[in-house]
């Protein structure tokens, strides 16, 4: 008899992250649930996969009880707005993802005895004071400014998942995530790389904010994938950052986005909004040590590949 495949939940599935950890456990030999409201997730992502039977999609918000039939042996909770758009937008439910979803889902893992690994985000740093940002770093946050709902809905998850852990004894794990980009990413998703790359694909001038001195690091999705598939095995429960520590000012990406696209980079300065953080570089140590893990991808090449997506979407 076959052994019986091991089964992943994975909520926010139909989402940018969502969708490629799906192709990714379905490639490792996973029988996988993925789970959506479809609030920000697109069935597009992931309709590749509807006709397979080691498959299935279950439309529903983890913010209300959640309910999966037979064995569990995972949980990858990924169901969250992600862009400043979003979660300006639909605050409560961002909130309410990110403290009664993680609620319902740490109760679900212990039920099925399942190990959970959460996504938090490099934005429970803040703007920060310490650069790179490491894991023991508390962050530097507003709770009450614009982007409070995202930053503390995260932060509350990480608290509620290492309770869980202490005090249930529940196998979990952190994952902090620092920019991502690839196929699948929203085209009006408000983020840098969406932004300038639909931009220069339409000839509009690139939208710049502040000055363009700030800085980010982008990580090529697969790269990611395979950092959250090393953590989730590993015996580590800690918080991990993964991301690419290859730190660039939003000016110079312009730059780098107008020659790829073949544009002239003409930006159009905007006022930075309110808490936006002016760094944002992982230290990823953890990673390499722990996990065995640093990003293969780099920049240009994550670019070439990303910038044929958004070629087929960009209408």
């Amino acid at each position: 008899m076959a052994e019986e495949k091991k089964r992943v939940l994975i909520t926010g599935g139909a989402g940018f992250l969502g969708s490629h950890l799906c192709d990714r456990f379905l490639a490792e030999g996973y029988h996988v649930i993925a789970m959506d409201n479809l609030v920000t997730g697109n069935l597009a992502n992931i309709e590749h996969l509807f006709k397979r039977e080691d498959f299935e999609f279950h439309h529903h918000d983890v913010s209300k009880f959640v309910f999966v039939p037979g064995k569990l042996d995972y949980i990858l909770h990924f169901a969250s707005p992600a862009s400043p758009i979003d979660y300006l937008k639909i605050p409560i439910q961002t909130l309410k993802v990110g403290s009664l979803g993680t609620h319902n889902l740490l109760g679900l893992a212990r039920v099925k005895g399942a190990r959970m690994l959460i996504a938090s985000t490099s934005e429970v740093y803040g703007d920060p004071e310490v650069h790179p940002q490491i894991e023991e770093y508390w962050g530097n946050v507003n709770p009450v400014g614009p982007r409070g709902c995202y930053d503390e809905a995260k932060r509350f998850q990480e608290a509620i998942t290492m309770a869980y852990h202490n005090h249930h004894g529940l196998e979990t794990r952190i994952i902090r995530i620092f920019n991502t980009y690839g196929p699948r990413m929203r085209l009006d998703d408000g983020r840098v790389l969406p932004a300038f790359l639909s931009q220069a694909l339409k000839g509009e001038n690139l939208t710049v904010f502040g000055d363009g001195s700030q800085t980010r690091s982008f990580c090529y999705v697969d790269d990611l994938v395979d950092g959250i598939y090393r953590l989730l095995l590993s015996d580590y429960h800690l918080p991990v950052n993964i991301g690419n520590p290859a730190e660039i000012t939003i000016k110079e990406f312009g730059e780098e986005i107008a020659k790829l696209t073949g544009v002239e980079f003409k930006p159009t300065y905007q006022a930075l909004p309110e808490n936006d953080p002016m760094k944002r570089r992982p230290d990823i140590t953890k990673a390499k040590e722990i996990l065995g893990w640093e990003p293969k991808v780099d920049r240009a090449e994550g670019l070439k590949r990303t910038l044929e997506y958004f070629k087929e979407h960009v209408k």
